[in-house]
């Protein structure tokens, strides 16, 4: 069979699981809509959303923001109150969407669980209660909390290391697993000797402590599952189905640290890459599991290390490309949607971003040139981008307008684009507002 062919089956089955995969994220079956607008509403954002991400032009431009913080101070709250205050969170988090009116939303999974975090004794973050004030942002705390010397460990066994070596690190509850023996070690009549590590000092109480903080996880996430339940049923599908990491930031983001990253890339570049060829493996079936658990093919992935600040074009070609292609393709292989989060400017990385299989792929753009984008990825993959922060925090309401417009008419021509809003903690509300409502009625587009 020749490689043309071998490419259509190929697309024919991308085609086939992911026909299976919207059919069960779109299914009404259990789902008490209010009443049939709400129903009508549900199933019209979908196949929009549908028809832009296969690069069909829709009945008009869809409106998907991704919210942070925003909910929380548009309705008063501090963000300690939105972390730790679930039913709180949930209602401001639904006034907003209601307000807004978007296709899709975007559920308060940004808000992370304060209880959880305090309950993990969580060292990759600060937060509200744990170093920063009741209204402060969280932030990521980075840090070389796996060593430069420790690869060959990672790669040998990544998840006796991730259980006696990293987890202990940056969860305080678990610091007693690093006197535990190597898990491998347990294997058959191995297990009578590794079972007596489980006796050592604290050990036990670090299991105990586990189950405690995974009681309050699953609160956080059936506090989740009531609130998607509910805006369902006001007719607003969730946009988050599941998550993953490309494959270089899950090294550099919270295992080695900027810093140590960097380093790597002239000190062990043999290391860092079978690093990264293990992490790819596990960044596809994280976005697999996560998607089709959630019965929802949506699978975000915000990518942190690969803008052209960071890495010079060859050092992205070679350590950050290769392995985010492969990422993509893997999930686009199993019927998911990519939906590929750029921070930081992309604009030289285009070329790249084009080697994708067209009309399955979702590129969200913080900074770029977005005419050159739809030039160079128009026929490829859906662009995704917002108003800059800046205008929405200190511009009016006619700045906004004026933007959306100039975005809607040169690269919204022919469909392929989706507007959102990025982050937008310090956004003006009327700014928000007027964005949204813009975008309704001025992008419809003439059939």
């Amino acid at each position: 069979m020749s490689n043309k062919q071998d490419t259509h089956t190929l697309e024919e089955k991308y085609e086939e699981k992911y026909e299976e995969m919207f059919q069960k994220w779109s299914s009404t079956e259990g789902i008490e809509f209010v009443d049939a607008a709400a129903e009508e509403r549900y199933k019209k954002a979908l196949m929009r959303f549908k028809d832009v991400l296969q690069l069909r032009v829709p009945d008009r431009v869809p409106y998907m923001p991704i919210f942070e913080m925003f909910p929380a101070y548009y309705q008063g709250l501090t963000v300690e109150e939105a972390m730790y205050d679930y039913e709180k969170i949930n209602k401001a988090w639904k006034q907003t969407i209601l307000d807004t009116d978007p296709d899709l939303y975007i559920n308060p999974i940004l808000a992370y669980p304060g209880k959880a975090l305090d309950a993990l004794d969580y060292k990759l973050m600060k937060w509200p209660t744990n170093g920063l004030g009741p209204n402060q942002m969280y932030q990521f705390v980075e840090g070389e909390y796996m060593k430069a010397d420790e690869y060959d460990e990672f790669l040998f066994d990544p998840t006796d290391y991730m259980l006696r070596k990293y987890y202990p690190r940056v969860f305080g509850i678990l610091e007693p697993f690093k006197q535990l023996g190597p898990f491998h070690n347990g294997i058959w009549l191995g297990m009578l000797g590794f079972a007596a590590g489980f006796s050592s000092p604290g050990v036990g109480q670090a299991f105990e402590a586990l189950v405690e903080a995974g009681k309050k996880m699953l609160d956080w996430f059936i506090s989740l599952g009531t609130f998607d339940a509910e805006m369902k049923a006001l007719g607003y599908p969730n946009m988050v189905g599941g998550m993953s990491f490309a494959p270089f930031d899950l090294i550099g983001d919270t295992m080695r640290g900027t810093k140590g990253i960097m380093l790597d890339m002239y000190r062990q570049p043999d290391k860092l890459l079978e690093a990264i060829d293990k992490a790819t493996e596990i960044a596809i079936d994280m976005g697999v599991s996560s998607g089709k658990a959630a019965n929802n093919p949506m699978v975000w992935m915000f990518l942190h290390k690969g803008s052209d600040g960071f890495m010079s074009d060859e050092q992205f070609k070679t350590f950050y490309w290769p392995s985010l292609r492969r990422l993509i393709e893997g999930l686009i292989e199993e019927g998911l949607t990519p939906c590929v989060y750029t921070e930081g400017d992309y604009t030289s990385r285009l070329k790249y971003l084009a080697e994708v299989p067209k009309g399955r792929v979702y590129y969200h753009f913080e900074t770029v040139d977005m005419y050159k984008a739809k030039e160079i990825l128009g026929d490829v993959a859906c662009i995704t981008g917002s108003v800059p922060l800046a205008v929405l925090a200190t511009g009016t309401v006619d700045d906004v307008k004026n933007y959306c417009k100039q975005f809607i008419d040169v690269v919204g021509k022919g469909g392929g684009l989706i507007i959102d809003c990025d982050a937008l903690d310090e956004a003006k509300p009327e700014n928000v507002l007027a964005m949204g409502e813009f975008v309704r009625e001025y992008g419809v587009y003439e059939k």
